[in-house]
C-alpha cells in the first residue's frame, strides 16, 4: 500500500508540474512574453514545482530531514544523473553564459546553504534572505532573456516554447483552470509521496534523510530529467544544460527559502547532512566548472563519470544507512582510489584546455 501511494504520488507530481507549466506558459504567451523568457523562468521553475510542494509540505509538518534531503538530493541528482544521462544520449554543448555566470552562482548559493545550516537550522530570516535572492535572480533572468541577441539561442527557445494561443476570455479561464488543477495535483501528490516514503523508511529502518536524498529527490526531479533528456535528443544545448543549472539555483533559493519560512521553528539541518551530503552537493557543483569549460562540452565519457558517481553516491547512502559490513571497504576504495583518480583526470583535462587556448594580446 505504501509503495502504491508513493508511486501514485510521483505520477501526480509529474502530471501536476506539466499541467501547471502548460497553463502558466499559455497565459504568458497571451501576455506577449517571449518564448526565451518563458523557458528561462516559467518552465525552469515549473519543473522544480514538485520539489517546492514536497519541501514546503514537509517543513510545515516538521519533517525537516525530508525537506532538506529533497533539495540536496535533487541538486546532486540533477547534475550527476540528469546531465550524465543527457550527455550519454548526445554530447552537450555548454554556453559561455553558464560557465561565466550561472555555474558560479550555483556554487555560491550551495556554499550559502552550508553556511546558513552551520548553526543547525535554516531560520525564517535565512529563508527570507534566500527567497529575496530568488526573486532577484528571476528578475535578472527576465532581463537577460530580453537582452539575448544570439539568433541560435532565440531559435532554440522559439522552437520549444513558442505557442499560438487565442486570447479569448474562455482560453484565459481554461489556462487558469490548468494552473489551479496543477497546483492541486502537486499538493495531493506531495502528500501521498511523503506519506508513502515515511512509511517505507520506517519499515526498512532507513532514516528520513536518506529517503529524502534518494527516492523523494529522484521522484521530484523527474520533470527535469524528462526536459533535459528530450532537449538533448533534439540537440537543444541551452535548454538541456541550462535547465539543470537553473533548477539547482531555484531549489536552494526558492524551495529551501520558502521551506525555511514555512517551518514554525525553522528548518532543522542534521549533522549528517552538514558532514557529508551538503559538501557532496557543493563538490558536484564545483566539478561542473572544469567539465563545462573543457571545450564547452560535456562529452560522453564525462556523462559516464557523472552517472557512475551518482550510482556510487546512492550505494554509499544505502550501505551507510544499513551499516552493511562492506561499508569500510567500499569507503576505502572510493576515498583512496576512485575519487583521487577522477580529480587528477579533471585537473589534467582542465590544465590542457587552458594551455591550448590562444592568449589574448
Amino acid at each position: 500500500m505504501s509503495i502504491a501511494m508513493l508511486a501514485l504520488g510521483l505520477v501526480l507530481l509529474v502530471v501536476g508540474a506539466e499541467v501547471l507549466v502548460r497553463g502558466a506558459s499559455n497565459i504568458a504567451t497571451m501576455a506577449g512574453i517571449s518564448p526565451l523568457v518563458i523557458g528561462l523562468t516559467i518552465v525552469a521553475y515549473g519543473t522544480s514545482s514538485p520539489e517546492m510542494a514536497v519541501s514546503v509540505l514537509t517543513s510545515f509538518s516538521g519533517q525537516a530531514d525530508i525537506a532538506v534531503g529533497n533539495v540536496v538530493g535533487s541538486n546532486i541528482f540533477n547534475v550527476l544523473l540528469i546531465l550524465g544521462v543527457s550527455a550519454l544520449v548526445s554530447p552537450l554543448i555548454v554556453a559561455q553564459q553558464l560557465v561565466r555566470l550561472d555555474v558560479p552562482i550555483m556554487i555560491g548559493v550551495s556554499v550559502l546553504m552550508f553556511m546558513f545550516g552551520l548553526d543547525g537550522r535554516i531560520s525564517r530570516v535565512d529563508g527570507i534572505i534566500l527567497f529575496v535572492l530568488a526573486v532577484t535572480y528571476t528578475i535578472f533572468l527576465i532581463y537577460q532573456g530580453r537582452q539575448e541577441k544570439n539568433p541560435e539561442v532565440q531559435a532554440e527557445y522559439n522552437q520549444e516554447y513558442s505557442r499560438t494561443s487565442p486570447r479569448s476570455p474562455l482560453q484565459v479561464l481554461i489556462n487558469i483552470g490548468y494552473i489551479v488543477a496543477g497546483l492541486g495535483l502537486l499538493v495531493l501528490g506531495s502528500r501521498w509521496l511523503v506519506d508513502g516514503a515515511i512509511t517505507i523508511a520506517r519499515a526498512v529502518g532507513v532514516s528520513e534523510l536518506v529517503i529524502g536524498l534518494t527516492i523523494v529527490a529522484a521522484g521530484t526531479s523527474l520533470p527535469e530529467l524528462a526536459t533535459s533528456v528530450i532537449a538533448s535528443m533534439k540537440g537543444e544545448r541551452d535548454i538541456a544544460v541550462g535547465n539543470v543549472v537553473g533548477s539547482n539555483i531555484f531549489n536552494i533559493l526558492a524551495v529551501l527559502g520558502l521551506s525555511g519560512i514555512a517551518s514554525p521553528q525553522g528548518l532543522i539541518v542534521s549533522d549528517a547532512a552538514l558532514r557529508f551530503d551538503i559538501p557532496v552537493m557543493i563538490a558536484v557543483a564545483i566539478a561542473c566548472l572544469p567539465v563545462f569549460v573543457t571545450g564547452n562540452l560535456i562529452a560522453r565519457w564525462e556523462g559516464v563519470v557523472f552517472t557512475g558517481y551518482y550510482i556510487a553516491y546512492t550505494t554509499y547512502l544505502i550501505l551507510a544507512s544499513t551499516q552493511h559490513d562492506s561499508l569500510p571497504m567500499y569507503s576505502g576504495v572510493m576515498l583512496g582510489f576512485v575519487i583521487p583518480i577522477t580529480l587528477l583526470t579533471l585537473i589534467l583535462v582542465f590544465w590542457r584546455e587552458t594551455r591550448s587556448r590562444p592568449r589574448k594580446g
